[in-house]
């Protein structure tokens, strides 16, 4: 919970307001498995958590099933690693292999090292939506981006 806790306390990438602790964030572990389109991949260097990418239900609505939000989050001292990209590169090439047909990140405004690397993967903007979030006392706007899922066949 640190990594994500920081982001929480810290910035405005995560909309988030209080802290989370194992339990309260359980619901949110429960819902990946591996082989399906909600998953979670972590890279560690021993016991340290590095950075994790995820695809999570983008709405929960069933015709959304095919849909899924994505995520990354590297830790401060691992950021411009190549961590970031790698986790989300295994994310996204994992879910070829699923019924994912699109991945939309959402990205808090400004944010140029997260919109690069988003577009770096494939991602296109679709469309922003304006003072959206309220957060430190500000508020903030949120780009959507978007990208397909190749499959194989």
């Amino acid at each position: 919970m640190r990594l994500y806790n920081h982001y929480v306390a810290t910035s405005h990438v995560t909309f988030d307001i209080e802290p989370y602790s194992v339990e309260t964030r359980r619901p949110w572990f429960d819902q990946f498995s591996a082989g399906t389109i909600h998953q979670l991949n972590v890279a560690c260097d021993g016991d340290r958590l590095l950075g994790y990418a995820c695809s999570s239900p983008l709405r929960t609505k069933r015709a959304y099933d095919i849909s899924v939000e994505t995520t990354v989050y590297v830790d401060p001292t691992a950021q411009r690693t190549g961590t970031g990209r790698a986790l989300y590169g295994h994310l996204l090439n994992s879910l070829e292999s699923t019924k994912a047909h699109g991945a939309y990140a959402l990205i808090s405004l400004p944010n140029a090292a997260s919109v690069r690397l988003h577009e770096a993967l494939g991602f296109k903007q679709v469309g922003r939506l304006t003072e959206v979030g309220h957060k430190f006392d500000k508020l903030w706007d949120v780009a959507w981006f978007e990208r397909r899922i190749p499959h194989a066949g």
